[in-house]
């Protein structure tokens, strides 16, 4: 009887129900790292390790699997040998239920909030080893994952926030009618929003958030404010959840989904919420609110206000309006959508094409449709909905066993990609060899065989979420045909236009009649007319797929006036239909690039490539094709020509991949940087050869161009100069060179370098190529155009200020011999690592700091590279890190900030609360930089900017509207001002 007994604990612990597991990328090295935390062992621990090993094999392959790929599930179970122990020993489920109930308990007799932060991050640490192991190992399901994560998430919310009602009831401000329960009859919601809502978080989640209270039914002192006292408690809730300490955090908490964020406080009064509801309330928040659940607070008032939202959520009857906020939540969410392949290295599982969005809206949309009139549709988790919709013929049973199971393996590969790093993170790896391990830490043996499952799911997906509106829903097909120019008089076109979905029919009908019959120079050539004529049904049901089909008609009619010849661009969007959104929000968002296009429409080339929307091409592609491109040149005008097209062509593509969502902020920078390193490095190569074949060359001779600032991190935007420096060498035994117009030594360089500048900036029929900074160079103006390596040493070393070497963590060699680059580095290298006074590189930092905000001024959160808080800031930490520690660990240097910020948190010179807060703040600002340098020339201010643009950045930075964004800005800036300054004021 004791034996069986033992049979079935044994059969219902974790060790044993383990089905599943890593393959290992560097089997060697895993072991390696296995075996140097398994040596550190208890002997009692090691043989009950050792015995797990032994009966349960694939134990072994899954702490070799965490200890090789997921540096932060490794932390975990270094952190605590005998918790990993017991949760291998266990049964997951009782244990995690248990976990839960001994913290809340703790929570309920805690006397401070110290206590109370510490007892929740050690559930979420000892939680999210649990959760992981049976995720990595099979042996829950991913829909059980999610629900596990959603179940802490809500405990964790609950016991916060019954432990703050019972601090203030202790204060005299609250008096609850049941101490264990303070929150009852309290009047204080709290909605988990998103995926907390729908019980479906994933593993490193942020959790959505909105608080509101009822004024008229709390349980407040007579003589307290509900507004400053909700709030207060509000505040108080998101920093014993989100605020980093020794023991990590518990959840991440955004509460930017409340009615107009950046101008409401974060506790909103529910009169003022249904009234902003009714009256303002937008596509988005009705989907939002689909998943909303009452998760913490007075539970009869959270039930009461669910049911007063659902009238602006669930519309009686299908009628025109309705569908038309359908068609705008579809615009304001898609991405433009090309036929060719999605790449698997960098694509991002949740809102790239075929992701985990998309199977979201293709359910929300329906629930959103039909959910009025058919209460079983109102339901919160995506697979739930997906199967009513099958089950009420909405969609087919095969549809719905598709995209369950594409919805599946995505949300499977979401964790894991989470798992890695604790990052809110949903991108692929960018290069080969990442894409590989992660591969194998997924489950497969390669990444060619993940690569096939996962293109096969997104393919599905598009193929479903592409036909959502398939049947013509507005019913346009069966309307008569129509007069394009008929103008605004014609009742036939203006119902045609509004039942496309144009809200100005009448405007747009206006354009319509002048594209007709105006007199654009475009048209001159009759063909061209009869052309477009032919074209011009297609492309209105085009533009109207824009995001804003009304000001997508204005920009195309600005485009044409500015277009002087278009024969060829207009066949080409007749033949490349599903071109014309993307173009529509080229001209809307960015009339920089629009303006490109109109003065070489040769440009749109590109965009019909099918290499267009595959993986971003890498420094050998990039060189490949822009020598296929100089290959014929005759001449040095010709060759400075085509490097100038080459260099448009790549700033356009790039940044009509930016404005589609098809690629991340980072890889753009990466992208800018190798298309301007390739031209810098072909540009040396020619000015070096024509320069010589004037001069001839100097014994010993060597040059290099020193990349800095964006160039040098590869953090380049569409508007980036170059920052560049020229060094050189030469036998100083023979300074003369050997050509009929011979120079000297300096002189000889200097001319070169002046010939270099003059390459890249003399303004040809292509415009100019860049422009050039060298202001960065040793004394700046002052001193010579081009600088001699060893006097370049010696000025780093005894005259170069802390803000030049400051400037220096960013030098990179973009161009030259192998030897004299070599040289260089370690001359870099050298000035770097050499040891400094922290306190004293700390004022000067600060001191800068404080003359930069002079200058430029620090209080518009819209300059995001000057602003207090902002991309300066974030900068400055990452220097004045790699100054004060090079010395000791040179590990931490790279000329990217990011990487920087990486670097120092792994080896702990960066606290891991102040790490928190600066990766994601510098995600952001470069997200954001990427789009506003892209289709800003001036100053941005928000209210002079198109909606198209507005719509763009807040897609840019994952926020709902533009309104969340501003409040999200505001936030984060505050923060990373916060960590500058304790950074910088402690002195290292």
């Amino acid at each position: 009887m004791i034996s069986s007994a033992m049979d079935d604990v044994d059969r219902l612990c974790l060790a044993a129900r383990l089905v599943d597991g890593p393959h290992l990328f560097a089997p060697d090295h895993a072991a390696q790292r296995l075996a140097d935390w398994l040596a550190d062992f208890e002997p009692m621990q090691t043989a009950a390790i050792d015995d797990l090993i032994v009966r349960f094999p694939r134990v072994k392959t899954i702490l070799s699997g965490i200890a090789e790929a997921s540096p932060y599930l490794f932390d975990l179970l270094r952190a605590d040998r005998a918790r990993a122990i017991r949760l291998l020993q266990g049964n997951p489920e009782s244990h995690l239920a248990q976990l839960i109930e001994k913290t809340c308990c703790e929570v309920a007799a805690a006397s401070d909030e110290v206590a109370v932060m510490q007892s929740l991050r050690r559930m979420k640490s000892g939680a999210a080893l649990l959760i992981a192991l049976c995720d990595i190992g099979g042996v829950w399901p991913v829909m059980q994952v999610t629900a596990a994560l959603t179940d802490l998430a809500v405990a964790s919310v609950q016991a916060a926030l019954r432990f703050l009602l019972r601090q203030e009831a202790a204060r005299g401000r609250l008096s609850p009618r049941n101490l264990d329960h303070p929150e009852d009859d309290s009047g204080l919601v709290v909605l988990a929003m998103g995926k907390m809502g729908a019980g479906e978080l994933n593993y490193s989640s942020d959790i959505d958030l909105i608080v509101f209270f009822d004024a008229e039914a709390t349980t407040l002192a007579p003589d307290i404010e509900p507004q400053p006292f909700f709030v207060r408690v509000t505040q108080a809730l998101s920093r014993l959840l989100q605020q980093r300490t020794g023991d990590g955090y518990v959840f991440r908490v955004d509460l930017r989904l409340r009615p107009d964020p950046a101008s409401t406080q974060v506790a909103i009064s529910v009169a003022s919420a249904l009234h902003y509801y009714e009256r303002e309330g937008r596509t988005w928040e009705r989907a939002a609110m689909i998943k909303a659940r009452p998760c913490a607070g007075d539970p009869k008032a959270g039930e009461a206000l669910v049911a007063r939202i659902a009238p602006f959520v669930w519309r009686k009857h299908l009628d025109f309006a309705a569908l038309a906020d359908v068609h705008d939540m579809k615009r304001q969410m898609q991405t433009f959508r090309g036929q060719s392949e999605t790449s698997v290295e960098g694509h991002n599982v949740k809102i790239g094409r075929g992701g985990i969005r998309e199977i979201e809206f293709f359910a929300q949309t329906q629930q959103l449709i039909a959910g009025g009139r058919h209460p079983e549709l109102r339901v919160r988790p995506t697979l739930e909905a997906l199967n009513v919709l099958a089950s009420s013929d909405w969609i087919t049973f095969e549809a719905r066993d598709e995209l369950t199971a594409a919805y599946i393996f995505l949300r499977r590969v979401e964790h894991r990609l989470q798992m890695i790093a604790d990052e809110q993170t949903h991108t692929l790896p960018a290069d080969a060899a990442a894409m590989e391990r992660f591969a194998r830490f997924f489950g497969y043996d390669s990444r060619a065989a993940f690569a096939a499952d996962l293109l096969g799911h997104l393919t599905i997906v598009q193929g479903h979420y592409g036909k959502l509106f398939e049947g013509d829903p507005t019913g346009t097909a069966q309307l008569p045909a129509v007069d394009y120019s008929g103008g605004p008089d014609d009742p036939r076109l203006l119902e045609h236009l509004a039942a496309l979905g144009f809200k100005q029919p009448i405007m747009v009908a206006q354009t319509l009649q002048e594209w007709m019959v105006g007199d654009y120079r475009v048209f001159r050539r009759e063909s061209t007319r009869s052309a477009f004529v032919e074209f011009l049904p297609a492309l209105i049901v085009g533009l109207a797929h824009a995001e804003e089909p009304d000001d997508a008609v204005t920009a195309f009619d600005r485009f044409l006036g500015a277009l002087q010849r278009g024969g060829r661009l207009i066949s080409l969007l007749s033949q490349n239909r599903d071109l014309v959104a993307l173009v529509a929000l080229i001209l809307g968002a960015a009339p920089r690039l629009g303006d490109m296009l109109a003065r070489q429409p040769q440009l749109m080339d590109g965009l019909i490539d099918p290499r267009f929307f595959g993986a971003m091409p890498d420094q050998r592609e990039l060189s490949a094709r822009l020598a296929a491109t100089l290959t014929d040149a005759h001449s040095y005008e010709e060759f400075l020509d085509r490097l100038r097209l080459f260099g448009q062509e790549s700033l356009f593509l790039i940044g009509a991949r930016i404005l589609s969502g098809t690629v991340s902020a980072q890889q753009a920078s990466i992208a800018f940087a190798d298309v301007a390193e390739g031209i810098v490095h072909t540009v040396h190569g020619l000015v070096t050869d024509r320069f010589a074949a004037q001069h001839g060359r100097i014994k010993g001779q060597e040059t290099a161009i020193l990349a800095m600032g964006r160039l040098g991190s590869r953090e380049m935007t569409a508007s980036s100069d170059l920052d560049l420096i020229l060094l050189y060498d030469f036998d100083a035994e023979h300074p003369d060179s050997d050509g009929e117009r011979s120079l000297q030594g300096a002189h000889y360089f200097a001319r070169f370098t002046q010939r270099l500048i003059s390459a890249f900036t003399t303004r040809t029929n292509y415009g100019v190529l860049y422009d050039v900074d060298m202001r960065l160079r040793p004394s700046g103006r002052a001193g010579p155009v081009a600088s001699h390596i060893r006097s370049f040493a010696e000025y780093q070393d005894h005259e170069a200020w802390t803000w030049e070497h400051m400037a220096l963590t960013r030098a990179r060699v973009i161009s030259s011999s192998p030897a004299f680059r070599a040289r260089i580095e370690k001359t870099i290298r050298d000035v770097l690592t050499r040891p400094r006074n922290a306190q004293a590189i700390a004022a000067d930092v600060a001191d800068m700091r404080r003359a930069v905000a002079l200058e430029k001024g620090e209080g518009d959160i819209w300059d995001l590279k000057y602003a207090a808080g902002g991309i300066v800031d974030i900068d400055f930490i990452a220097q004045y890190l790699q100054l004060i520690h090079a010395a000791e660990q040179p590990d931490i240097l790279d000329v990217s900030t990011l990487h920087v910020l990486d670097n120092a948190a792994r080896l702990g010179m960066l606290p891991p609360a102040a790490a928190e807060v600066l990766r994601p703040a510098a995600r952001l600002y470069h997200d954001l930089t990427q789009i506003l340098r892209l289709c800003v020339s001036g100053k941005f201010t928000p209210e002079n900017a198109g909606e198209d643009l507005l719509r763009v950045m807040a897609r840019a930075g994952d926020a709902p509207d533009f309104s969340a964004l501003e409040a999200r800005m505001h936030e984060t800036q505050a923060e990373v001002r916060r960590v500058f300054l304790a950074l910088v004021k402690q002195g290292g």
